[in-house]
């Protein structure tokens, strides 16, 4: 019997479309695992846009290991890109260093070398137990990170508890701090007017209160899948938080009366909706450091570095980039009304 060939470009097209039909099954796949992991595990899954962003802008996840709380080595996070002089950002109680994604692109694109890490306890470092997560703790590491990248002179910013550990280190180590930011910082005594049990979050009421709280009138509501992994998130490491918050609570640390030995330029920022760190709290540092300038953003909350980046970055960027110290005093207080 004799058999009738099949024409070759039949061939080619039945090849072509099977090769097309993998690949678009390949692509469903990878939607519908993209999806259910978003699902299952959205903070995981906004980390990595983050990551993948900041990829983009030329800033890069990296590793380290430095000596913090008796151990020799403990693994340490953190975010490095750009060249130029260093900056070195430090986030605040509960945070990462995706907290500072808004700014560091912005200092990147303006000359700089910038580093974002995690602190010991957050993020993707290690989580110790046997730390008490103090500020002076956490501190010492920050001086050991810098001590591992050879930062012998940089710029250093902190945000919340990470400016009380900026300002720390800035009194430890003066010689190798060349100008210090702080923003929406801790660090003096204030009146609290809040419950510090809301920073351990298990019920859609205190998550609620602490975002209207950090955000206040602008805070999203919070779908409920995204709820339940900030509460499993709490429930396996929110230990960390309790333990940083007691040993603040001590007001052991607290540099009330010390902050006049800074000599350093300084910049302060503050949200004038900070309802979390009263603005009354910036006022008291500017004036207890003459060289300092506070820049008051109206609109903005706690969160302020991160939701109102874009008007705060040209002000940091004016403050690094300034080649005389600045002056202090009522002169140096501005208010943008963003």
């Amino acid at each position: 019997m004799a058999t009738i060939a099949t024409p070759p470009q039949k061939r080619t097209s039945r090849l072509g479309w099977r090769a097309t039909r993998g690949a678009l099954l390949a692509v469903l796949s990878l939607l519908i695992a993209v999806v259910l992991f978003a699902l299952v595990q959205p903070l995981a899954m906004l980390r990595a846009v983050i990551q993948t962003r900041l990829f983009f802008d030329g800033i890069y996840s990296r590793y380290t290991e430095i000596p913090f709380a008796g151990a020799p080595r403990v693994r340490v996070h953190y975010y490095a890109g750009g060249s130029g002089s260093p900056v070195v950002l430090v986030h605040g109680l509960g945070g990462r260093a995706e907290d500072w994604a808004g700014l560091m692109p912005q200092l990147v694109r303006d000359h700089h070398r910038v580093y974002a890490l995690d602190l010991p306890g957050y993020g993707r470092s290690d989580w110790p137990r046997n730390a008490d997560y103090s500020i002076a703790e956490e501190s010492a590491a920050v001086e050991a990170f810098l001590d591992d990248r050879h930062l012998t002179h940089t710029d250093i910013g902190g945000w919340s508890m990470g400016g009380w550990i900026a300002m720390r280190v800035a009194l430890d180590q003066p010689q190798r701090i060349r100008r210090l930011m702080v923003f929406d910082s801790a660090g003096t005594k204030f009146s609290l007017t809040w419950d510090v049990a809301l920073f351990e979050p298990d019920t859609e009421a205190k998550l609620s209160t602490l975002d209207d709280l950090l955000m206040p009138g602008r805070a999203p509501a919070i779908p409920g899948f995204i709820e339940r992994d900030i509460f499993r998130f709490v429930g396996k490491h929110g230990w960390v938080v309790r333990r940083n918050m007691d040993s603040m609570l001590t007001q052991k640390d607290l540099l009330d009366g010390k902050l006049g030995a800074l000599r350093m330029p300084m910049l302060i920022v503050w949200g004038k909706q900070d309802h979390l760190i009263p603005l009354t709290a910036g006022e008291g540092i500017h004036h207890a450091v003459p060289q300092s300038e506070l820049e008051i953003f109206d609109g903005c909350g706690h969160l302020a570095a991160g939701q109102c980046a874009g008007q705060i970055g040209p002000v940091v960027k004016g403050f690094l980039d300034e080649k005389s110290p600045i002056g202090g005093g009522e002169a140096e207080i501005a208010r943008r009304p963003w």
